[in-house]
């Protein structure tokens, strides 16, 4: 992959300035004072919200201690999805941190002795070795798909643990010492197999779209965010004032390489994820 450190370096490290509120049905033996915290965009919310359970747990019963949730607006956030992605989908249009307009700091609510789990929306999450090996299988496919599993395959145990420590501890350059095997691909062939990639919109009853789709077209020509939209959401291009495409939370031009973006910008997962939302109007 081309080297450019200072793009990985800016997608690793951005941050989210968060507050957390406790769900108003708790029991508690005081009130409970907001938290806040600075989210890592490309982690996912049980790896960084032990300090918000904590916090939160000075003024509850240990034994009223159930699985801890958490919801935006009335929305469960699904822990599976990136940080970056749950915010770029359901809060990106509001102010910082993390709140609706006018409402200080009470939309992002933790549950923790709430019988009320939504089982339909999200996924259990028992402990960090379910997220790991929920980390891991996406790793896997998305190897499948650039390499047909042969960079991973070739690893050794310790460099998939490697690759989860680093991400788990926040550790960018002891993730990309066995991470930047996995952005490489013969020169002659211009780029990975297919480019694995997830679409999510606001708009839809899907969790995400997800297809085959080279770097590269049959007659050589380099495939861009443009060429993926078009392919796969024809509506967007054409209504494309109303929507915005974001990625890190950015709006990436539509002329930019698929191959640059998956390299440069996909998460450590090795996903490229693609938010579609409406464009906010005043």
């Amino acid at each position: 992959m081309a080297d450019d450190k200072d793009v990985l370096r800016d997608v690793w490290f951005g941050r989210i300035p968060t507050c957390f509120t406790l769900n108003q049905d708790e029991v508690t033996e005081r009130e409970a004072e907001p938290y806040y915290l600075l989210l890592p965009r490309v982690s996912y919310l049980p790896l960084v919200t032990d300090k918000v359970k904590k916090h939160f747990l000075k003024v509850m019963k240990a034994e009223d201690v159930e699985e801890m949730w958490l919801e935006y607006e009335g929305t469960p956030l699904k822990w599976h999805y990136p940080i970056g992605v749950l915010f770029d989908l359901h809060a990106s249009n509001t102010v910082l941190p993390w709140n609706r307009r006018n409402e200080c700091w009470t939309q992002i609510r933790l549950h923790i002795n709430d019988n009320n789990f939504p089982d339909r929306d999200l996924l259990h999450c028992t402990s960090n070795s379910v997220i790991e090996a929920h980390f891991m299988s996406s790793i896997k496919e998305a190897d499948a798909l650039k390499h047909k599993s042969q960079v991973v395959n070739d690893m050794q145990k310790k460099d998939h643990k490697q690759l989860w420590m680093g991400l788990q501890n926040d550790k960018f350059d002891q993730f990309w010492a066995i991470n930047r095997k996995l952005m490489e691909y013969p020169t002659e062939e211009g780029g990975f197999r297919y480019i694995p990639f997830r679409i999510y919109q606001t708009m839809s009853d899907r969790p995400f779209i997800q297809k085959l789709f080279r770097p590269v077209s049959p007659e050589g020509n380099v495939h861009t965010l443009g060429d993926l939209l078009k392919e796969i959401l024809i509506k967007i291009i054409c209504e494309q004032k109303r929507y915005q495409v974001v990625i890190h939370g950015i709006e990436p031009l539509l002329e930019t390489p698929l191959q640059w973006l998956s390299e440069h910008l996909s998460h450590p997962d090795n996903f490229l994820h693609i938010c579609v939302i409406p464009t906010p109007t005043d």
